[in-house]
């Protein structure tokens, strides 16, 4: 009896989810590739928050101050967060190049020194435009004119552009890459479909006067993470048709992934603890569903090695699987392609598998307990 109800919940899911995929499928293609057709014309303020970055920091800057940009109309501004690093003395070098160090020295603990240290900076921009961007990360030099051309000539208050992996050094990066572009093709296709629910601050663009009509960060600022996806939240709230996905190679913006598995878990329970903060109920049960069916499958896996041997579970299970993994397919390829990134299709079977375990995982732990992130305990 309990191997037929695991059966049919699992039959269920899996329908569920295979029409959730292909209706992602579908927001990504009704985005238009963009090609920007003229110069500039907004001052943009391009800030980085930066905490322990001396590694780093040099390089991205060194990306920003090369861009394809009118330089009267470009402002940078890194706030260091408490870094104990030489990262402050890094950003100072490049002060006679116009860039601008803030530094944090709030003496009372904070659950949010990134949404904090981007509230600092944006006080202090004059750029109409805010572009963030994180101190780990580059950029070709057509980035930033591509992003803002497109927000200048679709009108938009808040853009999310792409985020890829790059330099990936072994498979368990291979791997993230890939698990990574899903995540990016997500938010890409809920901004397709009208339904914006994801972005990444690695690569996110809006007004500044938006961001003030929003009240900034307040009512999400007690929360780690939210600094991107929570703000478009309450943008979309007020204006959905004004938000956009900057569908560019020149737009892509590059980071690394993370270089072990603590490292990993860590950035993804980070992400994972705002879901429960969705103020859109129709966002929370996408990840509920996705949720569910990967659970169910992890319980029908369970069943089938101690209990299902020759019974109907094990078809359904298999059909599950495949499903799972032709659905997933259809959807990363072009994201990949996009990417350029289609010889990593060949850990999709594998990515299929371990997605399930690791899904049903960052669910549970991502909205309970505490984290390490960036040397600090985070509730």
């Amino acid at each position: 009896m309990a191997t037929q109800l695991v059966s049919i919940a699992l039959a269920i899911f899996t329908g569920i989810y295979v029409l959730l995929v292909c209706y992602m499928r579908a927001g990504w293609f009704a985005l238009p590739f963009y090609s920007r057709k003229k110069s500039p014309q907004t001052k943009v303020s391009v800030l980085i928050a930066a905490r322990n970055e001396e590694a780093n920091i040099g390089r991205t800057l060194s990306d920003i101050l090369a861009q394809q940009f009118p330089r009267d109309l470009l402002e940078v501004i890194v706030v260091d967060d408490h870094s104990t690093d030489n990262t402050s003395a890094i950003v100072q070098s490049f002060e006679e190049q116009g860039v601008k160090l803030l530094k944090l020295d709030e003496s009372e603990p904070l659950n949010s020194y990134k949404k904090k240290a981007i509230s600092v900076a944006i006080a202090t921009a004059t750029g109409d435009l805010i572009v963030t961007t994180d101190a780990d990360c580059r950029m070709s030099p057509n980035w930033l004119a591509t992003v803002v051309s497109y927000v200048e000539e679709n009108g938009c208050f808040l853009v999310s552009s792409p985020v890829v992996y790059s330099n990936q050094r072994g498979f368990f990066e291979e791997l993230q890459t890939l698990e990574f572009l899903f995540l990016i093709g997500l938010g890409a296709a809920g901004i397709g479909n009208k339904r914006p629910s994801t972005c990444n601050g690695a690569n996110l663009a809006y007004r500044r006067d938006v961001f003030y009509e929003m009240d900034g960060f307040n009512g999400i600022d007690h929360l780690a993470s939210g600094d991107d996806e929570l703000f478009l939240h309450k943008v979309a709230a007020k204006y959905p048709d004004k938000i956009g996905f900057c569908k560019s190679r020149d737009a892509i913006v590059y980071t690394d992934a993370k270089k072990d598995l603590i490292g990993f878990i860590n950035q993804r329970r980070r992400w994972a603890s705002k879901s429960t903060h969705y103020k859109n109920k129709g966002i929370v049960a996408l990840g509920v569903a996705v949720w569910a069916f990967n659970f169910m499958l992890l319980v029908a896996g369970v069943f089938v090695l101690f209990f299902g041997n020759g019974t109907q579970l094990v078809s359904v299970f298999t059909a599950a699987l495949v499903a799972k993994l032709i659905a997933e397919g259809t959807f990363l390829y072009p994201l990949c392609h996009f990417a350029k990134r289609t010889g990593l299709l060949a850990y999709l079977p594998l990515l299929t598998i371990v997605h399930i375990v690791y899904i049903v995982y960052i669910g549970i732990a991502g909205n309970m307990g505490k984290y390490q992130w960036k040397g600090r305990r985070v509730n």
